[in-house]
């Protein structure tokens, strides 16, 4: 009898530990949904700051399609946009003039790392990071400049 009853309470553990394992690869990405660029809280050099800005992130049997849209510093239309996987390789990014492609890895499941990329070469890196309560997105960022200098920015987004 006793020999049963440790069967059935390790058997009734390992039954709890796979479903939780389950349920825990079955969690949405905290990225999901509408951020909007919190201009108070974000770091920009002087004058590159957008006037606007907010990101879509939305599931897709391909990954997760980003678009990015807004008004830049001067006035002008903000339309990127990309399929995003986590998985290292190179992705297409359009829209933007300093990069056209970012590799992404996730560090963990708040954290994601990004190399950006023209014309195959690297070019800036990136580090994406949503808040422990997930209702805010920082990105930090730094990219060379076509003088050959480096920018730095910090921008701060709200979930929607």
């Amino acid at each position: 009898m006793n020999r049963l009853l440790q069967v059935l309470v390790i058997s009734a553990m390992l039954v709890f530990g796979l479903a939780s394992l389950a349920s825990a690869a079955n969690v949405p990405d905290p990225v999901i949904g509408t951020w909007k660029l919190n201009l108070e809280k974000s770091k920009y050099p002087e004058g590159a700051a957008p006037k606007s800005e907010s990101r879509t992130y939305a599931v897709t049997a391909t990954g997760i399609t980003l678009a990015v849209t807004g008004v830049a510093a001067d006035g002008s239309a903000i339309s990127q946009s990309a399929t995003l996987t986590y998985d290292g390789k190179d992705i297409a990014w359009t829209g933007s003039t300093m990069f056209d492609a970012v590799s992404l890895k996730k560090v963990n499941g708040t954290t994601v790392k990004a190399e950006l990329k023209k014309d195959g070469k690297v070019v800036g890196h990136s580090t994406r990071t949503i808040s422990d309560k997930g209702m805010v997105l920082t990105l930090s960022s730094a990219i060379k400049t076509a003088k050959g200098g480096t920018t730095h920015e910090i921008a701060v987004y709200d979930k929607q």
